[in-house]
């Protein structure tokens, strides 16, 4: 695959800064007209969340939440406009701050300025609601989280502009020896350069660095990604964005329990039911589950442990209400399948085979039969 011309920053760039003039734009011509001026944000709520098969993930809803220039709002709303006129200067500068870092911000905002983050963090997560309805996530408006994103090693090139200088850098993800390559905690100007017959999500950093330490990545011709227990934002866009570009399946492999079913992986593919309003940009609808499944403990005489009550809880919850499992029977089946075992077993678990049992066997025979993944 051809390397692209350069990172695409630019356009996302405008698309962001006219979203954020035109709601200034609104308010002003509301102002103008002696109207209170307000501001329009979804609604975010389990009730008002959907799945949608056809998308491949959790969206929000059409409720809106509308929040007027009152005596009683007038700090909420001024602090909203700060933290949009915050957003546009480092779009216009090509810079970026964390939560944390935009709670410091304030203190220089007068009668405006955040008393403790949880308020910040809140009208930011107003901000990026409000604009994730113009396609705009929190890190197009240049508001990143203070966490990295995952691990990368494998057949992958990363092109990163070096947001001061426009150079480019070529990251060969081959090349970090016993390491790997970090994903950063803004990966929009990233552009990808690949031969990779897959991506390959992981759980566990153990079982990571066992596959990336005796180089799986070169026998199967794949990139390796480290989710490091439930994906960050920056991991899951990282892997979105990879896959879209350069047009290549993404599996995982997780622990076969409820929480590494319902919350590890499907948040990675489809989202969660509390960020409706940006799963378009995170989840990864293409992911397929290579394993662990409750079928493998059976297949492979897996050592296991037993279920805890909450395991249980969590299984059922997600069979009752979890729009996903609902619709997609065999995760059903392969859920309740669980359930009835009473039991789970983790990754390392194959160890019991040997410790490269993984690689050798495990693997390739599942990599030999793709279209038997669950959904």
């Amino acid at each position: 695959m051809k390397a692209p011309k350069g990172p695409r920053t630019g356009k996302k760039d405008q698309v962001t800064a006219q979203a954020i003039r035109a709601v200034a734009v609104e308010i002003s011509e509301r102002v103008d007209k002696l109207r209170k001026p307000e501001l329009s944000f979804p609604v975010r709520s389990l009730g008002n969340v959907h799945y949608s098969p056809k998308r491949g993930y959790f969206e929000i809803g059409k409720e809106r939440s509308v929040r007027t220039l009152t005596v009683n709002t007038a700090k909420t709303f001024a602090q909203s406009l700060k933290m949009m006129s915050l957003s546009k200067e480092l779009v216009e500068t090509h810079d970026f701050a964390t939560k944390r870092d935009a709670y410091y911000q304030s203190k220089n905002w007068g009668e405006a300025h955040f008393g403790e983050q949880t308020e910040s963090d809140t009208v930011m997560d107003d901000i990026e609601a409000m604009f994730s309805v113009h396609g705009v996530s929190r890190e197009q408006l240049r508001f990143i989280p203070d966490e990295h994103g995952g691990a990368v090693a494998g057949e992958l090139i990363v092109n990163d502009q070096d947001l001061e200088s426009g150079r480019i850098e070529r990251i060969d993800c081959t090349r970090f020896g016993s390491g790997a390559y970090s994903i950063p905690s803004l990966v929009e100007h990233l552009t990808f350069e690949t031969e990779a017959k897959f991506i390959l999500c992981i759980e566990t950093g153990g079982m990571f660095q066992r596959l990336q330490s005796h180089k799986f990545w070169s026998k199967a011709h794949c990139i390796l990604v480290s989710m490091a227990g439930v994906p960050t934002r920056a991991t899951r866009r990282f892997v979105r964005r990879l896959s879209d570009q350069c047009k290549i399946p993404v599996y995982a492999f997780v622990d076969c329990d409820p929480y590494g079913i319902s919350n590890i992986y499907r948040t990675l593919k489809v989202g969660s039911g509390n960020a409706a309003h940006i799963n378009q940009f995170f989840c990864v609808p293409q992911a397929s589950f290579l394993g662990v499944t409750p079928q493998d403990i059976v297949d492979y005489k897996l050592p296991t442990h037993p279920l805890k009550p909450v395991d249980v809880k969590r299984a059922r919850d997600a069979l009752k209400n979890d729009p996903f499992f609902k619709t997609h029977k065999p995760w059903a089946t392969a859920m309740s399948q669980l359930i009835e075992m009473g039991v789970r077993a983790e990754q390392q678990a194959l160890a019991r085979w040997g410790l490269n049992y993984v690689i050798d066997e495990y693997l390739p025979r599942k990599l030999r039969e793709t279209a038997r993944f669950l959904p």
